[in-house]
């Protein structure tokens, strides 16, 4: 479920507090990362590199804002080389060593394919293993796009709530976190929307698996 940009502005507004309820949000889009979301101002981009579950580094762009003493990010992980970068990999592997060739379809060269479809499951893993409490996880769906929730409440007491989903052979992982006694932000997650080539919004008809074939688009 998404809501719309104007309602998601106005309620990103009414849930600030203090002098940080003046500053703008805004409807921000990557067509480089195929992606729209509401941040609290211009966000900065930062190049970095992720590492996949089997020990791939692969090119991601960190998007993030503050308001206050409030933290929004948004990572970016392309996932399109896994298999090159995996293959390539598995070539300094002894000699017969299964678990770093791989191979058949469900693993695929240096375990890409096993990588590539856990994606999502080992990016929420590692926000489950940080410092914090797990207060809720949840099946969710953005235009119909799979993934997943999850609250964490932090020790210092702010909270932490993340959305992960993948689309396009590209993992997003949005994270939004508030001190104690601030409304939850959950708005920021919701606002994430999909773009094409072009910048134009999707919504597909049936869900969205990223491992299947892409399903008829909506709009």
């Amino acid at each position: 479920m998404r809501l719309s940009p104007m309602i998601l502005a106005a309620a990103l507004f009414l849930l600030g507090s203090g002098p940080a309820t003046a500053q703008e949000w805004i409807e921000f889009k990557s067509v480089e990362d195929r992606f729209t979301a509401n941040f609290p101002g211009q966000p900065t981009i930062t190049s970095t590199t992720f590492q996949s579950q089997f020990g791939a580094d692969l090119p991601a762009r960190v998007y993030r804002a503050t308001q206050g003493p409030s933290r929004y990010s948004l990572t970016v992980v392309d996932y399109r080389q896994i298999e090159k970068i995996l293959a390539e990999k598995a070539k300094a592997c002894p000699a017969g060593a299964e678990t770093c060739r791989g191979g058949g379809s469900s693993t695929g060269p240096g375990y890409s394919r096993a990588d590539y479809n856990g994606a999502v499951i080992y990016a929420t893993w590692q926000l489950m293993e940080r410092d914090a409490k797990v207060t809720h996880f949840l099946w969710n769906n953005i235009d119909l796009v799979g993934g997943h929730q999850i609250h964490l409440t932090n020790r210092d007491g702010s909270r932490t709530l993340a959305a992960i989903y993948m689309h396009d052979q590209k993992l997003y992982i949005a994270e939004g976190t508030v001190p104690d006694g601030y409304p939850e932000p959950g708005l920021f997650q919701q606002s994430l929307g999909w773009l094409d080539e072009n910048g134009n919004g999707i919504r597909y008809q049936t869900l969205y698996h990223h491992a299947f074939p892409a399903p008829p688009r909506g709009r």
